[in-house]
């Protein structure tokens, strides 16, 4: 609906600029900007300047993806584009690909035989459309994780936790001592509570019931109800000023021993390494809330807008073979804290938490598509409403889960 609203809006008024002089720089749009993002994004930048023809010209955009995303749409529908754009494996620029504003990487797909290295193949397939390959995927991301300060717990003579229920049950004591139990933020990281609690504690037959089958009988479900308790426990652990909270702010915070835990996806790995900080020594990672062994397999994708300029146009290709390079996939991977993409690829200097992710990983039915895989970015921005209704209010349980059963019956 947005990309339409604004094609509407831009294509009489925006003309098409001319085509950089500097043929070979080529900029890329994202919203890693985080101090282990960067650190990230630097391995891209460094490796594609390393080739020798083009130039990684930075475009980093301030703030989270539902931020940078409108942003970056509107630059293509405004006849702007980027030579090359992160965005969310899924469903993103599912419009922007129908209208055949996205470079087509078959034949490099083909040539490069990425069917064949690319895990697991619904990567691959989220960047396919009619039997086109549209994108890079370049890491997993995996939301279904908490993460917790194992010396906030020991230095207040608490056990770490090796679960929700053991981390609810000792929330208050933490309160009393002035100590955050859960930190959180903006209204996605709030939203992204409730979708891992879904699987956490719900299990993969609900989270697939209701994010792939669009089933409001699943919503109205006694499991359900379960997740929607367990998110009303969330509701009364966090501090009063979460609203507008930047992610890695949050994450500093458990870093820094003011707040116990965070349930945020493995990206966070990212700060924690920058700060030093050692799986299993310092922090603790409860992948599926120390329950279900499951990974939602979303994560970061590359994309390049079409454009007349033939060099842009070889410019993109060659980052876009770069992007899956082993020796990019390792460095970009290590240091932003998710999982390769690739299944070829050494791993030994992986910390203990990612070795967690890529143990759950082997098995197949083990991995669960995004949400992002599977709703338009309509049905998730609705579901965020009602997340942060829900937790800025004394919206009851029952309240919440009549409203969520609306939104699913009406889901595409």
């Amino acid at each position: 609906m947005f990309i339409r609203l604004m094609a509407a809006a831009l294509a009489a008024s925006v003309a098409i600029p001319a085509v950089s002089a500097n043929a070979t720089d080529l900029e890329v749009t994202h919203w890693w900007t985080s101090g282990g993002e960067a650190a990230a994004v630097k391995v891209l930048a460094d490796n594609y300047n390393a080739l020798g023809d083009n130039k990684w010209v930075d475009g980093a955009i301030a703030g989270a993806g539902s931020t940078a995303t409108p942003l970056i749409v509107s630059r293509i529908l405004g006849g702007n584009p980027m030579g090359a754009t992160q965005l969310n494996t899924g469903r993103d620029a599912e419009e922007l690909v129908k209208a055949g504003l996205m470079t087509d990487l078959t034949d490099l797909a083909e040539k490069e035989h990425w069917k064949d290295i690319i895990r697991p193949a619904k990567l691959l397939d989220a960047c396919t459309y009619q039997g086109h390959v549209y994108c890079v995927p370049i890491n997993i991301h995996s939301w279904q994780w908490m993460w917790v300060n194992r010396h906030v717990f020991e230095d207040n003579g608490l056990k770490v936790p090796t679960n929700w229920d053991e981390f609810a049950a000792e929330a208050p004591q933490l309160k009393a001592k002035g100590i955050v139990p859960l930190a959180t933020g903006a209204p996605w990281q709030v939203e992204g509570i409730r979708s891992v609690m879904q699987v956490g504690i719900g299990g993969k037959d609900l989270y697939m019931a209701i994010n792939d089958k669009k089933s409001a009988d699943a919503v109205k479900s006694d499991d359900n109800k379960k997740v929607w308790t367990a998110f009303s426990q969330a509701r009364d652990m966090v501090d009063d000023g979460y609203t507008g909270r930047d992610w890695n702010v949050a994450t500093n915070m458990v870093i820094t021993g003011k707040a116990a835990g965070q349930i945020m996806g493995d990206w966070a790995q990212g700060e924690f390494g920058v700060a030093k900080q050692v799986a299993g020594k310092d922090y603790d990672c409860l992948p599926g809330l120390g329950y279900h062994g499951l990974l939602d397999t979303g994560g970061d994708s590359f994309y390049f807008p079409k454009n007349s300029n033939p060099d842009i146009t070889k410019a993109q290709l060659e980052l876009a073979s770069m992007l899956l390079s082993k020796e990019t996939q390792v460095k970009f991977n290590l240091a932003k804290g998710s999982l390769p993409v690739r299944g070829d690829v050494d791993l030994s200097a992986a910390n203990a938490c990612m070795k967690k992710g890529l143990e759950i990983l082997k098995t197949p039915e083990n991995v669960l598509p995004g949400t992002t895989q599977m709703l338009t970015p309509d049905t998730i921005g609705q579901l965020q409403d009602l997340a942060i209704q829900f937790f800025s209010s004394k919206m009851s349980v029952d309240d919440a889960i009549a409203k969520q059963a609306d939104i699913i019956s009406q889901a595409q």
